[in-house]
C-alpha cells in the first residue's frame, strides 16, 4: 500500500511466490512448535501456528485433487496414511511408476537429516525401481543457512534436472558445517551451474516459493520436525534404521500388486490413486479427540463475524483518526502476499475515503530471515519521522522486497532522510524488538499468526483477499459504525467503542475440534531427560528437583529473569539443580551464534566457564555480534584458535539442536524463557513467586 507522497527510483522487483497466510496444521496435530514457525515452529514467536491455510496450501490442495482425480477410482485400504502430493517438479529419484514413494521432509543443515541419507541408499539399492525417493524442503527456523542451501539445491535442479539436484544434496550434506553464502557460491562452481543465473536466483530468492510450498505441505500432514517421512503416505519419523522401513515398504509393495493385479489400478497410475483415497490430514492420535469410529473430527472453523479486541498503542496510522473503519494490518517485509494483497489496499482507500484508516502490526516470519530487520528498520523510521516518515520506510521495503539485506536497508533509510548513526544503532541494539515482539504475540494470541491477517474493526479477514472480500466486511462496518455516530458516539470514539469488549482470543464456530491451541496442563509431566553432560549449576544430579531452562541469550525477557533464577539458586541450595538448555528464537540473528559461543567456553572451561560466558553475553544482549563473542571469549581467557575453530565449523550445533528437538519430541510448544520444574512446565519471566510455588510442589512431592 503506498502512502500519499511516497516515490522509490528503485524498479519494483516482481514479488517472490510464497506463502499467504502461513498456514497451520489440523488440530490432531497440537505438538506443532512455532514459528515454526510461527513455526515455527510455536511460542517460538515466528511461529508457524495460529491462522488459516494460506493461498499456496489452497492450491496446492486443488492440484493434488486434480492430479489424484485424473487417476481413476480411489483405493481405499485399511492402513493409516496420508494424502501426500507428487508433481513432477518436486526433486526425485527413481521412475515415477515405482510402486513404493516414499517422500522425505528434510533441511540440509539438520544433523539428524544426514544420518538417513545412508539408509536411503541401501533402500535405493535393495528395492530398484520398485521405489521412488521425493524430496520435500523443510528448513527448520532455527537453521538459518538451510533455505539459503535449499535455494543452491532447487537452482541445481531448474538448470541441470534431478541429476544436478541429487549431486548438489551429497555436496551439501557432506559439508553441513559450511553452508554459508561463500560457500555455497563455490559449490555451484563445482555443480558446474551457470552462475550468473545462479546468482541471481539466489539474489531474487527464486525458488522460496516452492521451498515454503514444500513447508506448508508438511504442517498440513502433521511435520513438526526433521526427518519425517512418508512411505506412500505412511508415517514415520525420524532418522530411523533400515530395519524399520523395510517391513513397511514389503507391506506396500504387496499392497500394490494385488491391486494392480486385481485390475483396481495400473502401475503408472497406482500412487495417484491410492493419495486419492487417503485422508488430506492425519488420523487423530489415540486419546487426541478421535470420535467413536476413530476418525478425526472436523477442524473447528473461526467465527467470522467474532469481534477482536485490538488495541492500536503506538501503530503507525494512515488515514483519519475518526475514520469510522478502522483497518489493522498485521504483515511482514518479506512475505510475498503481503506484496501482493498492496493494490488491494490502495484500492480501499480510493474507494473509502476518509472513512477508513490503517494501522500496521509487525509480525516477521521466521522463515524470512530479513524480516526483522526490516520490521526494525520500519520502526526506527518511525521513531525518527513519525507515521510520514515509517510509510515511506513501508513502500520502499516492498518495493524492495527481494533485498532486503543490511546494505540496502541503509540505503533506502537514506532516502528515507534517517539520522544513519542513531539508525545503525538501533538496528546493531535491536532498539525496536521488544515492541516488534509484543506485536507478534497480540497477533498469536489473537489466532492471526500467518501473514497478512487484518482486523476491520475488529473483524478477522485472513490472506491476501481480494477486493470484494474486504468490500463486504468493510461495507457492513460502515453501517454499524453510522448507527453509532446516530445514537451519539463521536467519530473519533467509533473503534474504540466497537472493540471494547472484542474477544482477546480466537473465537470458532460451534461443533468440530479443539483450537490448535488448547491450554496448557499446568499439571502435566513432561519427559525430557536431562543430557549427561549438561551445564548445571546449584544442587547435584540427586537433587530432589530439577529445573531445565530453555533460554535465548538475545531475548529480552530471559535476561529480565536471570535475577530471579538467580536469587532462587541461592535459596534453595542443593535441594534444587538447574540445568541450561539453548532455545535460539529463529528471529535472533545473534541468538544461535551466543548459544554455540557459551557452549564452546563449557568445553573449554567446565561449568565455571559456561556461566562465566552466560553472565557476559547476557550483560551484552544488545551487542552479540561475532566480533563480541571473540572479545568476551579473549576476556574469558579462552584458547581463540579453537573458539574460531568451533563457531566456524558449528561445533556444537548439534547440542543446541538436540536440545530444541527435546522440546518437540516431549510434545510442548514454547517461547523463552521456558521453565521444566520436574517435567511441570512455568513459562515467562515470572515473579519470584511463581517459582516458589512450583518448587516447593515438587520438593513436598518428591519427599
Amino acid at each position: 500500500m503506498a502512502s500519499k507522497g511516497s516515490s522509490s527510483h528503485h524498479s519494483p522487483p516482481q514479488p517472490v511466490g510464497g506463502s499467504g497466510t502461513m498456514s497451520v496444521p489440523s488440530a490432531v496435530v497440537a505438538i506443532l512448535l512455532a514459528f515454526v514457525a510461527g513455526v515455527f515452529i510455536g511460542n517460538i514467536t515466528g511461529g508457524r501456528r495460529g491462522g488459516e491455510p494460506g493461498e499456496e496450501l489452497a492450491a496446492e490442495r486443488r492440484g493434488g485433487r486434480e492430479a489424484a482425480g485424473a487417476a481413476g477410482p480411489a483405493i481405499d485400504d485399511d492402513v493409516d496414511r496420508v494424502r501426500v502430493e507428487v508433481s513432477d517438479a518436486m526433486p526425485q529419484e527413481g521412475p515415477a511408476d515405482a510402486l513404493v514413494t516414499i517422500q522425505i521432509f528434510s533441511d540440509f543443515q539438520c544433523p539428524f537429516c544426514s544420518r538417513v541419507n545412508p539408509t536411503l541408499d541401501r533402500i535405493r539399492e535393495h528395492y530398484g525401481d520398485d521405489v521412488r525417493v521425493v524430496w520435500r524442503d523443510t528448513p527448520l527456523p532455527f537453521h538459518t543457512n538451510a533455505t539459503p542451501a535449499a535455494e543452491l539445491a532447487r537452482e541445481a535442479l531448474a538448470q541441470r534436472g534431478n541429476e544436478g539436484f541429487w549431486r548438489a544434496h551429497e555436496l551439501l550434506f557432506e559439508n553441513q558445517g559450511a553452508l554459508e553464502r561463500a560457500n555455497l557460491d563455490s559449490y555451484a562452481e563445482r555443480l558446474g551451474l551457470d552462475m550468473g543465473r545462479y546468482r541471481t536466483a539466489m539474489d531474487s530468492h527464486t525458488h522460496v516459493a516452492a521451498i515454503e510450498a514444500d513447508t506448508a505441505a508438511g504442517r498440513r500432514v502433521g511435520v513438526t520436525g526433521t526427518p519425517a517421512l512418508f512411505i506412500n503416505g505412511r508415517s514415520l519419523v525420524g532418522a530411523q534404521p533400515y530395519e524399520q522401513f523395510t517391513p513397511i515398504i514389503d507391506d506396500e509393495i504387496r499392497r500394490a500388486n494385488e491391486a494392480i493385479n486385481a485390475g483396481r489400478a495400473t502401475r503408472a497410475n497406482y500412487h495417484a490413486a491410492l493419495m486419492r483415497g487417503a485422508p488430506e490430514t492425519p488420523p487423530a492420535a489415540a486419546g487426541a479427540g478421535a470420535d467413536a469410529a476413530g476418525k478425526a473430527p472436523a477442524r473447528r472453523t473461526p467465527d467470522p463475524n467474532a469481534v477482536y479486541n485490538v488495541p492500536l498503542g503506538d501503530a503507525p496510522t494512515l488515514g483519519p483518526a475518526d475514520a469510522l473503519v478502522t483497518i489493522v494490518i498485521v504483515s511482514e517485509f518479506q512475505c510475498p502476499f503481503c506484496n501482493r494483497v498492496r493494490p488491494t489496499l490502495d484500492r480501499i482507500r480510493e474507494t473509502y475515503g476518509n472513512d477508513v484508516r490503517f494501522a500496521f502490526r509487525h509480525n516477521p516470519l521466521p522463515f524470512h530471515s530479513n524480516a526483522m530487520p526490516a520490521a526494525e528498520a520500519a520502526s526506527e523510521a518511525l521513531a525518527q519521522r513519525g507515521a510520514d516518515g515509517f510509510w515511506r520506510m513501508h513502500d520502499l521495503l516492498f518495493e524492495n522486497q527481494a533485498t532486503l539485506d543490511r546494505e540496502h536497508l541503509e540505503q533506502f533509510a537514506g532516502e528515507v532522510g534517517l539520522d544513519m548513526a542513531r539508525f545503525r544503532r538501533a538496528l546493531d541494539e535491536h532498539t525496536h524488538q521488544a515492541a516488534i515482539e509484543a506485536d507478534q504475540t497480540l497477533a498469536r494470541n489473537l489466532g492471526a499468526s500467518g501473514t497478512p491477517s487484518f482486523f476491520i474493526n475488529g473483524r478477522n479477514l485472513r490472506g491476501a483477499q481480494p477486493f470484494e472480500a474486504f468490500q463486504t466486511v468493510i461495507d457492513a462496518a460502515l453501517a454499524a459504525a453510522r448507527e453509532r455516530v446516530a445514537a451519539g458516539t463521536p467519530r473519533a470514539r467509533v473503534y474504540e467503542a466497537t472493540i471494547e469488549g472484542g474477544a482477546t482470543a480466537p473465537v470458532f464456530l460451534p461443533g468440530g475440534a479443539e483450537p490448535e491451541e488448547p491450554a496448557e496442563d499446568p499439571n502435566r509431566v513432561y519427559n525430557i531427560p536431562v543430557p549427561a553432560n549438561a551445564p548445571s549449576r546449584g544442587g547435584p544430579a540427586s537433587a530432589p528437583v530439577t529445573v531445565q531452562i530453555f533460554s535465548d541469550f538475545q531475548c529480552p525477557f530471559c535476561s529480565r529473569v536471570e535475577p530471579t533464577v538467580t536469587a532462587l539458586v541461592e535459596r534453595y541450595g542443593t535441594r534444587v539443580r538447574w540445568i541450561w538448555r539453548n532455545y535460539p528464537l529463529p528471529f535472533h540473528s545473534n541468538a544461535g551464534p551466543a548459544a554455540e559461543a557459551v557452549l564452546e567456553a563449557f568445553a573449554q572451561r567446565g561449568n565455571e566457564g559456561f556461566w562465566r560466558m552466560h553472565g557476559l553475553l547476557f550483560e551484552n544482549q544488545r551487542d552479540l555480534t561475532r566480533e563480541t563473542l571473540e572479545r568476551l571469549a579473549t576476556e574469558m581467557g579462552l584458547d581463540m584458535a579453537r573458539f574460531r575453530r568451533a563457531l566456524d565449523e558449528h561445533t556444537h550445533q548439534a547440542s543446541i539442536d538436540a536440545d530444541m528437538n527435546a522440546v518437540r519430541t516431549a510434545g510442548a510448544s514454547i517461547g523463552t524463557p521456558s521453565f521444566f520444574i520436574n517435567g511441570r512446565l512455568l513459562q515467562g519471566a515470572q515473579p519470584e513467586a511463581a517459582f516458589t510455588a512450583a518448587i516447593d510442589r515438587a520438593l513436598s512431592e518428591a519427599r
